[in-house]
């Protein structure tokens, strides 16, 4: 049986980039609903006993859904912390830091030609779904968009940074100005998870 994660933060630690209102309903209820839907569907499917990242690779319909979703949400809440918090490199700019920032770089050219890239995704993604920040066996960076309960993992990748586009995860707080909601997210990005992730 899956159980709802427990938040690294207080429910108003991420406020005003993503209020407590917004939280509360975007990991109390829709997070639970995922995780009581899936527990509710395992039984019989032989998916009993697995991984949650196994499940979301072989599973199809409503169980890859349920499992996509818990599996999307828990790297998503798990890699944000107050905003305002110095990085790991001691500044408060909340730039990445380590081997993920140089291959930002490498890549990209810069972190702000990064960021635009990802967040021109996640914009540009049509209806209700996730964009990613992934690397590849060779540690090579690629930001796809995953729609509805996408996730890299089911193209061989290693997820590290989403951010979620779903109407429920910033209509309260900025209505349907998804662009500026995803600009204000990189002042809550945990740089310092998102590389331990690339790096593990």
């Amino acid at each position: 049986m899956f159980t709802l994660i427990s938040l690294p933060y207080a429910p108003d630690a991420l406020e005003p980039v993503i209020s407590a209102q917004t939280l509360g309903f975007h990991h109390g209820k829709h997070l639970q609903g995922y995780v009581n839907n899936l527990n509710a569907a395992l039984p019989g499917s032989g998916f009993e006993g697995l991984e949650l990242e196994e499940i979301v690779k072989k599973a199809s319909g409503g169980i890859f859904n349920n499992a996509g979703q818990i599996l999307n949400h828990n790297l998503y809440f798990t890699q944000f912390r107050a905003p305002g918090q110095a990085g790991g490199d001691g500044k408060a700019d909340n730039a990445p830091v380590g081997t993920i920032a140089a291959q930002i770089v490498k890549q990209f050219g810069s972190v702000e030609a990064f960021q635009a890239e990802f967040v021109a995704k996640g914009a540009g993604l049509f209806g209700s779904g996730w964009v990613w920040l992934s690397a590849d066996e060779k540690g090579e960076l690629v930001i796809t968009q995953e729609p509805g309960a996408g996730n890299p993992v089911t193209k061989g990748l290693k997820p590290l940074l989403t951010f979620d586009v779903w109407e429920h995860a910033y209509y309260l707080d900025y209505q349907n100005r998804r662009p500026d909601h995803l600009k204000a997210l990189w002042s809550i990005v945990n740089w310092e998870e998102i590389e331990r992730r690339y790096t593990l």
